[in-house]
Formats: structure tokens, C-alpha cells, sequence
């Protein structure tokens, strides 16, 4: 680690430190008859062949006006008209006032077309013109969003550029849904919209635009109007069973107001709930908590199909949604964003899990019905003022789960029910400020919060006869378990720029506390009797962390350069005052972490990054005492807090030419972690599973390479996209007192393209063909191939009508008697021009296919899951807006 450090400090004394120049350029543009030219266009960049830094169009009287910061020493300048030639020179990167005369072009120009650019680029920001990707079949902005290239919807809704995740998503430059964007992106209209716009390189912290270069992407949606007040409305019906869909999304958009309120229902299988689903990346820098609800206790769940839920989901649905952004004054906004959903699910289906031993393998076939209840309220209030000279954002969260599930399984020799309750609260403030104050800038952070849950889990009959029962079976088995956490993380620093450098020392204190409570009970009849030893938790887990770290930015023509140096003191105190149990560590830890950028041509960008961190486990991982987390596993960690120290390692390249409207990127991680726990596994001859933590050095190697490419062709109105993945993991494990060495492999192709071939037909297609291996040292296990293939086929009858057909076939080579899986869909859809209103008729699941089969794998063990799909169905709805 010592040479890692010398390395990281030796490198960053070597860059030349320099500072970026501002220059104001002006002047005037003139004819051969020193009239003043309106309209030219003036661009200045670092070459002839060099992406534009700056440019400019000359007024009314020919004048222009362009302010530029870079260090560069000369510039290029051009300057066309429409009709003259065009000029090109080299000038000083210097305050300068330039008179400029075209001469007319001595060519002849026989031919003149004037095309609209599909994708336009101004600085770091790509245009993409909706009109040119959008077709008569498509409704809302997703729609649009999915074939514009280098832009990416994965199927829960969150958004990539380039394969990494969007930072923001503005509405005309507002963040309205903090991270929860599919409410937008699923209810905007596509005719609504003008322009998709990629902010590359996107800072969204004015006060830091200067001071600190970001690597993320954030989108922008240009609306046509500058008032637009719209809304969505879906009513429809069926049959087998009786089926209803509602939705009603009214929208406003303006400068000072934004609003998107949504009601939503259906039992046809959409899962709305996505729509909520948050993709935020923190403004508040590294979040060392999370909020996310922690289950302590489940029920065995199917494994759900990859393919749309609308084939597969039993549900019945609530969703209510209100957001809304008031600007008090100039740029400071108050949101605030409140989410209730109410859904009943139910799972069908049967699992059979292969575990593979050192002394044999074990069959486990399970037949399941589960009944899932959700009840989720989830609310937001953000206070932020965002300016050039000041920033402030306080964000208070409060959420609340009160959900159970309820779970039947017949695995042949035994017939089994769970039931479970396990509610989740929490709320959570965080608050950061910066503010300059003489010639530095002032930072603040506060980030505090409080989780509990109180779960319960009840097994009938009873598991684990031998070890809780002395071999006696039990009518029940009860788990209760009652957790909560107070953290808080407190921090304060300033950023200075010195010769080039933006130096940012910060200093603060973190507390996380952290108390867990579990009682096991079993009953025979009317006698109940509750566990003790290392059947009960009575824990408290208290860390703290003192931390100064020093951040360096520096940015030099085509080069970002980040240095992270965190140096943490971290101390827990563990303590179970029913098992008197105790451990008390301390550790001094230097966690570096470094990247650079460089943007090699104007098209083409790599970086490279390298961190090292130490990670400690919580309560969730550290307890003396057995936990039923469902009816086949029994776990406990009797053992010293788990300490992992982790190595990572990343490159990356990208090429994006909006001119081609070609994007392209590839990036490849390598990470090593190196533990001081092996987890054992004790697996019994019906399934069941005792998990503890050994103290045993190991370490988990993992490689991953991906690359994407997409292509649109304009003149087949096409867009074609490419990828690959494979990853590599090894490590070591456990299983019935054997160690051995595993090998998980995984590699992936994926294809899609969306083309409209003729002003009456247009295609959609997505194919995937993945290969999964596993290789354990003392056993053999089958390899695992898996298609899936998509084609839907959209027939426009005429400008009012279309027809789809939407077929779909997935294989695996590992069921014997369910390997293809062919389903079709057909749809018809008739649109009343004037008023806007859709008419939809929808035969889904034409061939009545009733089981999908899906074949994962882990560490030891291949699962093969058959779940029950919804039956042939007919749908009628009518969409329109207001």
C-alpha cells in the first residue's frame, strides 16, 4: 500500500500546474462593401481539427462578442457565410478586437438542400431533434428516448449515456423528481418535446462549475412551448379474469412552476411502481449510510422472468404521486414530492435448486404460492438555492413500508406455511452549503437519520428439528426481530484554487448506532417456549469515524486530474449484553482514490481511475446470535467484525460523433478484496441451510469488461445497437466443511435495432444470448445457456391506424422438459385525429403459454424456476390528453 501512496503523490507532483486564461474576443463581420453581415457564424477552437471551444453569431451590425476560458497559447479562428468564403486564422489567446471581411464565393452553387440536423452539438451539450426519431406509433418522450443512440433505457427505467447512469434529469433546466424520472419520462407526450438534450461533463453546482470538473452526463427536456399545461389519461377493460387499467397525469410546466400529479390502477400486470423508483446520484458527495429498507426476515420468493411484466405479474395496484416545484425567487426552488402505493401480488410456480457438495448433490423441488402486500409512502421536501455566488439544498425524506407477505410451500415430504410481517421506517435530513468568503469557498455537509423495523416470521411446521429441538419436531417456529439505527455524519472544508489547483481540505465526524433485538420461539400445540443462548440478539453496535481528507482538482487543456487522500480513524464497540459478548477495534485507515481524464480529439475520450478502501461491516453482519431469515436458513456471524480491503481498478474509452450520430464506449475493472472472514455453509439432505463466519483470510478476484456501440442511419431511419459483457469472478467458500476455490463466469451478447423501414411498416428487435459457468474445484457443473429474442412489427393502415404484432422466444439448454418459450402478442390501435384520442384493442398472450422456466446459478448451486404466467387476455382502452 506504501508504494501505492508514494506512487499517487509522486505522479500528481509531476503535472505542470497552470491556470486557464479568460479572453474576451470581439469584433465585427463585413461584406466586400463594408456592410455589416448578419448571421455569420464564428467558431474558435484549438485547431482546424479540434472539437469548437467557443463560438458566436454576429448581430444585427455584424458584431460579435465570445468569451472563452483555456490556457492555450494560439487559437483557430473560423468565420462563414452563406455565399462567401469562409475565413480561417490562427490568432492570440488575448482580449483582442478583430474587423473582418468576407469576400463573395466564386463558386456556383446549383443546388441548395436545407436539412434539419438530427443531432446538433454546442460546447458539451448534444441536441437530439425528437421530430427525427419520433414515428406515429410513439407517445410519451421514453419512447423517443429508447432509439436515439448513445442513450439508453434499461428495463427498470433508469437512463444511461455512454454506459454510465445520467446524473440529472431537467424539464426545461428543473429537477423536478430528484432522481424518480420515469414519472416523467412515461407521461411527458412526445409531441410536447422539441429536443432530448445531453449536458456532457455536467456540473449541476453552479458555485463549483469553475472549481471542479464532473464525468457525468446529465439530460435536459426542451419543451415547444414555455407554458405548457398537458395531461394523460388511460381507461380500459377485459376480460378473463375481469381486468381494469386507470391512469390520470395532469402536467404543468412553466419557468417558476412545475407539477406532475398521478393516480394509477390496474390488475393487468404493469407495475407502476417503477415509476418511483429513484435513480438519484447524491449531491451530498460519498453517502457512507443508506436508507434503503433492510429485510431482515423474508419469505422464499420465485425467481421473476426477464421479459415484460405484463406477461407474468398477478397484481392489484394503487399508485398516488405529487410533485411540485415552486421557484420563491431567482434560482432558489421548494420541492416536494410525496408517493403512496397500495399492490397485492401473487406468485405461482416451483423451484427446483441443485446443490453441488463435496460429498454429493442435493435435489430440493419446491412448489410455491405466495401472496405479497405492499404499502409504501414515500416522501420528499427539498429546500435548494443554486447560484454562481451561493448554494444551499436541505433535503428531508420520510418513508414509511408496512408490508407482509404470506408464503405456501410443498417441497413432497412436507407441506409449509410463512407468514410475515416486516414494516420499515425512516427519516432522513441532509444539508449542504457552500459559500464563498474572500478568496475561498466555505463548505458545509449534514447528513442524519433514523431507520427501525420491527419483523416478524412465522414457520409451520417448525425447521431445524436437530439443532433446536433435539431431533423432536415443533408445530411453529416464530423469528421476531427488532432493529433500529441513529447515524449521523458531519463535515466542514473550503476549495481554493491555487496556480491551476483546486485544493478542497475537508475535517469531520461520523456516528453510527446501531441496536438489534431477536428472540427465536418454538410451539408445540399450545405450548410455546422461547429460545435462548445463541437463539437471541440483545446487541449494540456503536462506530465512530474522524476523517480529514484532501481533494486536488486540476484541469489542463484536454486533461481532468483527481486526487481523493482520505484519512479516516474509525472505532467500534460491540457489545451483546445477553450472550456477554463483546469486541472493541480501532483502525487508522488511508483510502486514496484517483482519476484522470483526457479528451485526446474531438471525438475521442479514455480515463483511467484507482481506489483503495477499507470496509467494515454493520449489525447486518455481525451478530452472535442465530437469525431464521427465512424457513431454510438459519444464520449467524460468531465471529470479529469483517474487515474487507478493497482494490479497484478502471479504464475506459468513448467515441462520439454527433456529426455520424456514432457513439461507442468500452471499459474494463478489475477489483481485488481481500477479507479476514470465509463464510461456512452447512447445507442438510432437505435443503436446509446454517450460514456462519469462520475467521479464515481470503480473497475475491473479479474482472469485467463491457462495450456498446449504436449507430443511427438517417437515411433508413434506423437505429442499431450493439453490446458485449463477460465477467469473471474468483474466490474461495465454505460448503459442508470443505474449502475449495470457484470460478463464476459470465459472458453476454446483446443486438438491437429500431428501424422504420416504409412509411407503412416499422421494426423493433432486441436479441441476448448469454453463457453462464461455474466451475468449483471438487465438482462439475453444467454450463448454462440462455436466448431471449424480441421482434415487434408496427403496420400503419393509415395516418390514423396501426397494427402490431409482438412476438417473443426464450431458451435455456438446462430444462428437460421446458427449454423454448414462445409468446405473441397483437395489438391495434385507432386514433381520432381532431380531439387526439386513442382507441386500443389488445390480445395479450395469444398463444396462451402458462409457465416461463428461468435457470440461474450462484456459488454452489443452480436454480431452475417455473413460474405461472397470466393467462390469454383481451384488453380495451381509450387514451387521450387534456
Amino acid at each position: 500500500m506504501k508504494k501505492s501512496i508514494q506512487f499517487f503523490f509522486l505522479f500528481f507532483l509531476f503535472i505542470v500546474l497552470s491556470g486557464k486564461a479568460q479572453s474576451v474576443i470581439s469584433g465585427k463581420v463585413l461584406d466586400e462593401n463594408d456592410q455589416s453581415l448578419s448571421g455569420a457564424t464564428i467558431m474558435i477552437s484549438k485547431d482546424s481539427t479540434s472539437s469548437i471551444l467557443a463560438y458566436g453569431i454576429s448581430d444585427s451590425s455584424g458584431n460579435f462578442n465570445i468569451q472563452l476560458k483555456t490556457n492555450l497559447e494560439t487559437l483557430f479562428l473560423k468565420i462563414s457565410y452563406i455565399g462567401y468564403s469562409t475565413r480561417k486564422q490562427k490568432i492570440q489567446n488575448k482580449d483582442q478586437q478583430l474587423e473582418v471581411q468576407l469576400s463573395p464565393s466564386s463558386e456556383e452553387l446549383k443546388e441548395v438542400l436545407v436539412e434539419a440536423r438530427i443531432i446538433e452539438q454546442r460546447g458539451d451539450t448534444l441536441s437530439f431533434s425528437v421530430s427525427a426519431f419520433k414515428d406515429q406509433k410513439d407517445r410519451v418522450i421514453a419512447d423517443v428516448i429508447r432509439k436515439m443512440p448513445g442513450i439508453e433505457i434499461l428495463p427498470g427505467g433508469r437512463i444511461e449515456y455512454q454506459g454510465k447512469p445520467i446524473q440529472k434529469y431537467y424539464i426545461e433546466g428543473l429537477d423536478l423528481l430528484e432522481g424518480r424520472y420515469s414519472l416523467a419520462n412515461n407521461n411527458i407526450a412526445a409531441d410536447d418535446v422539441s429536443k432530448v438534450q445531453i449536458l456532457e461533463n455536467h456540473q449541476p453546482i453552479k458555485l463549483l462549475d469553475s472549481l471542479e470538473f464532473s464525468d457525468r452526463a446529465s439530460l435536459n427536456i426542451k419543451l415547444k412551448n414555455n407554458v405548457t399545461t398537458s395531461g394523460t389519461a388511460e381507461l380500459g377493460t377485459g376480460f378473463s379474469p375481469l381486468l381494469w387499467k386507470v391512469k390520470v397525469t395532469p402536467m404543468i410546466f412553466t419557468k417558476k412552476n412545475q407539477a406532475i400529479i398521478t393516480y394509477q390502477s390496474n390488475n393487468t400486470g404493469s407495475d407502476v411502481s417503477r415509476e418511483i423508483r429513484d435513480f438519484s446520484i447524491s449531491d451530498f458527495g460519498r453517502q457512507e449510510f443508506s436508507i434503503n429498507k433492510r429485510d431482515w426476515l423474508s419469505i422464499r420468493r420465485l425467481a421473476e422472468p426477464p421479459f415484460s411484466q405484463e406477461r407474468w405479474l398477478d397484481n392489484n395496484v394503487h399508485l398516488g404521486s405529487v410533485n411540485y416545484l415552486i421557484r420563491l425567487k431567482k434560482d432558489v426552488d421548494l420541492k416536494t414530492n410525496i408517493s403512496y402505493l397500495n399492490d397485492a401480488q401473487r406468485q405461482i410456480g416451483n423451484t427446483q435448486t441443485r446443490f453441488f457438495t463435496p460429498t454429493g448433490t442435493i435435489e430440493l423441488v419446491e412448489q410455491t404460492n405466495n401472496d405479497l402486500f405492499f404499502n409504501t409512502l414515500q416522501s420528499k421536501f427539498i429546500l435548494e438555492r443554486n447560484t454562481n455566488d451561493n448554494y444551499l439544498k436541505n433535503e428531508l425524506e420520510i418513508n414509511g413500508h408496512w408490508d407482509s407477505q404470506r408464503g405456501f410451500i410443498d417441497s413432497g415430504n412436507s407441506k409449509i406455511l410463512q407468514r410475515l410481517s416486516n414494516p420499515f421506517f425512516v427519516v432522513w435530513n441532509k444539508l449542504r452549503m457552500l459559500k464563498p468568503i474572500g478568496k475561498q469557498l466555505v463548505t458545509f455537509r449534514s447528513n442524519t437519520g433514523y431507520t427501525e423495523a420491527n419483523q416478524n416470521l412465522n414457520v409451520n411446521p417448525g425447521q431445524f428439528e436437530a439443532l433446536l429441538n433435539n431431533d423432536d419436531s415443533f408445530s411453529e417456529i416464530g423469528q421476531a426481530v427488532n432493529s433500529s439505527t441513529f447515524f449521523t455524519d458531519n463535515s466542514a472544508g473550503m476549495a481554493k484554487k491555487i496556480s491551476g489547483v483546486t485544493i478542497s481540505p475537508e475535517v469531520g465526524f461520523s456516528l453510527q448506532n446501531q441496536h438489534l433485538k431477536s428472540r427465536l420461539a418454538i410451539q408445540e400445540g399450545t405450548r410455546g417456549e422461547f429460545l435462548n443462548g445463541d437463539f437471541r440478539n440483545n446487541l449494540d453496535f456503536l462506530s465512530s469515524r474522524i476523517y480529514f481528507t484532501s481533494r486536488f482538482v486540476y484541469e489542463k487543456d484536454t486533461w481532468n486530474f483527481r486526487l481523493n487522500t482520505p484519512v479516516n480513524y474509525r472505532a467500534f464497540t460491540i457489545e451483546d449484553f445477553f450472550l456477554n459478548r463483546s469486541q472493541d477495534l480501532s483502525r487508522l485507515t488511508f483510502e486514496p482514490d484517483f482519476y484522470i481524464r483526457n479528451k485526446f480529439s474531438a471525438f475521442w475520450e479514455t480515463s483511467v481511475s484507482a481506489n483503495y478502501s477499507n470496509d467494515f461491516g454493520d449489525v447486518s453482519r455481525m451478530h452472535y446470535g442465530f437469525i431464521l431469515n427465512n424457513y431454510r436458513s438459519l444464520q449467524r456471524y460468531n465471529s470479529p467484525l469483517p474487515e474487507d480491503f478493497r482494490q479497484r481498478y478502471n479504464w475506459s474509452l468513448t467515441y462520439r460523433n454527433p456529426l455520424t450520430s456514432f457513439f461507442v464506449s468500452t471499459s474494463y475493472s478489475y477489483s481485488n478484496t481481500r477479507r479476514n472472514l470465509l463464510y461456512s455453509n452447512l447445507i442438510g439432505e432437505n435443503g436446509a441451510t446454517v450460514l456462519e463466519a469462520v475467521e479464515q483470510d481470503n480473497n475475491l478476484q473479479a474482472h469485467n469488461w463491457n462495450a456498446k456501440a449504436s449507430k443511427y442511419f438517417s437515411k433508413l431511419n434506423t437505429t442499431l445497437s450493439l453490446g458485449a459483457t463477460f465477467s469473471l469472478f474468483k474466490g474461495e467458500q465454505l460448503l459442508n466443511q470443505r474449502l475449495a476455490d470457484v470460478n463464476n463466469e459470465n459472458l453476454s451478447f446483446d443486438l438491437k435495432l429500431e428501424s422504420e423501414v416504409t412509411d407503412w411498416l416499422s421494426t423493433s428487435y432486441s436479441g441476448n444470448l448469454s453463457f453462464l459457468k461455474t466451475t468449483i474445484e471438487y465438482r462439475a457443473i453444467n454450463d448454462i445457456e440462455t436466448q431471449q429474442h424480441s421482434l415487434d412489427l408496427f403496420f400503419y393502415l393509415a395516418e390514423n391506424q396501426y397494427f402490431s404484432i409482438n412476438s417473443e422466444y426464450y431458451f435455456n439448454n438446462i430444462s428437460e422438459e421446458n427449454r423454448n418459450n414462445y409468446f405473441l402478442n397483437l395489438n391495434y390501435q385507432y386514433t381520432f385525429l381532431k380531439s387526439g384520442i386513442d382507441l386500443e384493442a389488445s390480445w395479450n398472450n395469444v398463444l396462451n403459454t402458462n409457465e416461463f422456466v428461468r435457470v440461474s446459478n450462484n456459488e454452489f448451486a443452480y436454480i431452475q424456476s417455473t413460474y405461472r404466467l397470466r393467462t390469454s387476455q383481451l384488453l380495451m382502452s381509450i387514451k387521450f390528453t387534456f
